[in-house]
């Protein structure tokens, strides 16, 4: 599943910061954990919130490692 849908909602900064992880689909970005992912450069607090919904919305969460 692409990530477009997700960075259609997402500020500048954000979306910015899924594509310089190189991060494609939204597979992918359920291997990050929520910790590492909002440790990104450009997630906040609002980014974080429209994500987890986005991924639970299409049957995907952020991965539970530490």
């Amino acid at each position: 599943m692409g990530i477009d849908i997700l960075l259609q909602k997402l500020a500048k900064p954000a979306q910015r910061a899924i594509q310089n992880e190189g991060i494609t689909t939204m597979e992918q970005l359920s291997k990050y954990s929520e910790k590492e992912f909002s440790q990104l450069h450009g997630i906040g607090k609002n980014a974080m919130n429209i994500v987890k919904q986005t991924m639970s919305e299409n049957g995907l969460s952020f991965s539970q490692k530490k």
